[in-house]
């Protein structure tokens, strides 16, 4: 099975199905891969972005995430909130809530990504944990561990980072 970086799959790795990614196949540093699935986040019944032009970040041993670029947001909907983070294939984190409840950080953006990212420069991504967020109809479930932000579908096989036991990887 052909993959990103060349190298075999670790015995513990899931293995896919036909029309399944395994994230074990995913590149170290992560890559960006265009996206023409129907992406969409919603709050409380409202549609809050809806693209078929997203960027999918793909990274070894994580859940691809889902940038969506700011023309196709609704941006009315959202603040921008405290708090940042760095990323060392990205670059320094800003985040965003929704302008009804600006504490509580929905996603996230880099307005100064790296130059291998800077194709998402201001493109938002969301926490499927937090808000409600869909590829293609099916509703994304959020990564786990609080800090993940990883968007899994029925078609990635892991196990990925952030769940019991993967501290090391």
């Amino acid at each position: 099975m052909w993959n990103y970086t060349g190298q075999q799959r670790p015995d513990f790795a899931d293995p896919p199905v036909a029309g399944q990614e395994s994230v074990w196949d995913y590149p170290r540093p992560p890559a960006l891969r265009d996206c023409d699935q129907l992406v969409e986040v919603k709050a409380g019944g409202k549609l809050i972005a809806s693209t078929r032009n997203a960027r999918k970040v793909c990274e070894t041993a994580s859940p691809p995430t889902y940038y969506i670029p700011p023309v196709d947001i609704d941006l009315e909907q959202l603040v921008a909130t405290a708090g940042s983070s760095y990323c060392e294939w990205k670059g320094a984190a800003s985040y965003w809530a929704l302008r009804d409840d600006p504490g509580a950080a929905i996603g996230w953006s880099y307005p100064n990504p790296t130059p291998a990212f800077a194709e998402v420069k201001d493109w938002l991504c969301f926490y499927p944990g937090r808000i409600a967020c869909f590829v293609d109809g099916e509703r994304v479930r959020p990564q786990e561990g609080g800090f993940y932000g990883g968007w899994v579908t029925d078609n990635i096989v892991g196990p990925w980072k952030g769940a019991p036991g993967s501290g090391g990887w």
